[in-house]
């Protein structure tokens, strides 16, 4: 089976693979901008958990082999027509884009990404399992569901005949019974790695209900602060929140949306439509807390942002019962994940 480290050295066996781009949605969702085929170089750094920096490093360094695969740096007419149609609000003058071949690309070269790192023994399982099955048979695509059924039938076979076997032969041996406790010991060892086998072919192949639907978090990166803020507050609606108000803008005293919960508890929320790489910091948590709890007697305080919170930030919050919707927490909210505080 080829090794990571071959992966990250030979550009041969990474254009061996990169046709299996599915394997990004596997390990983590990838945002796509409203066109559906694109990333930018923040969107690609917060996939994989790395600086920008990090990533625009990488991009220098094979810049030639990441164009070759979708990678591309749009200015001039080529972005004014792409922001039209994709709909983005941006003032830069160039815009570095990544297909979703080119950000495969991308995780065989990031070393120092757990993300890219899940992303390669993925792929190096899957295409190692591709290899090894026998392709040109007419029924290869009953191998796997054929494979699956063999394992537990020995699965059951050991559990309910030899196990037991084992047990009756040791009640009743006295001079060998240490050999059969041994050999029954040795036969649950392989029950457990059937068990683990199964189920770690259920992980790798099975559909991943629990991700959020990819492009959630890309067509909020994407809103104006006030189309964010009203996107907030249909999520609200639809988790049973009534009397939402949306009241963003000067003079709101750090309260972006006031409503009622479907219990009645006054709800108060404040929106952040930061840059993925951003964060919001401990400052900006406290300014909230004064807001929310001193001048408007919240019994529910969100602060929603697009980007992660400082670890202090969240310890804060977390002390001064702030719920702090992060990106990973707004993402699966977008996606049809009720809010448990809304509850």
């Amino acid at each position: 089976m080829i090794n990571e480290s071959a992966l990250l050295e030979s550009k041969h066996l990474r254009d061996s693979v990169l046709e299996r781009t599915d394997v990004l949605d596997r390990v983590k969702a990838l945002s796509l901008l409203p066109d559906g085929m694109h990333v930018t170089t923040a969107m690609v750094a917060a996939y994989f958990e790395v600086a920008v920096k990090t990533l625009e490093s990488v991009v220098e360094d094979h810049q030639e082999e990441l164009a070759a695969n979708g990678y591309q740096v749009l200015t001039g007419t080529r972005l004014a027509l792409f922001k039209r149609a994709s709909g983005i609000q941006s003032r830069a003058k160039a815009l570095a884009l990544f297909s979703r071949r080119a950000v495969l690309n991308v995780a065989m070269l990031l070393r120092d990404s757990e993300i890219a790192r899940q992303v390669r023994v993925y792929l190096l399982d899957m295409e190692y399992r591709a290899r090894t099955q026998p392709v040109e048979n007419p029924a290869a695509a009953e191998v796997t569901s054929l494979d699956d059924r063999i394992d537990q039938r020995i699965t059951h076979i050991l559990g309910k005949t030899v196990v037991p076997m084992f047990n009756a032969l040791i009640e009743t041996s006295g001079e060998h019974s240490r050999e059969l406790i041994a050999l029954r010991a040795g036969v649950q060892r392989i029950e457990r790695r059937l068990h683990q086998h199964h189920a770690r072919l259920q992980r790798l192949e099975g559909v991943r209900d629990d991700r959020p639907a990819v492009g959630v978090m890309a067509a909020m990166d994407a809103m104006h602060g006030r189309t964010f803020e009203h996107h907030i507050a249909k999520l609200l609606r639809r988790d049973g929140c009534t009397n939402v108000v949306v009241q963003g803008g000067h003079g709101d005293r750090s309260v972006d949306i006031i409503a009622l919960t479907a219990d009645g508890r006054r709800l108060v929320v404040q929106c952040k439509r930061f840059a993925p790489y951003l964060s919001i910091t401990s400052p900006e948590v406290q300014k909230f807390i004064g807001s929310a709890k001193v001048l408007h007697g919240a019994d529910v305080a969100l602060y929603v942002a697009t980007c992660p919170f400082t670890p202090e930030a969240l310890s804060i919050a977390a002390e001064a019962g702030i719920t702090a919707v992060h990106r990973g927490v707004l993402e699966e909210w977008s996606a049809g994940e009720p809010l448990r505080v809304l509850e």
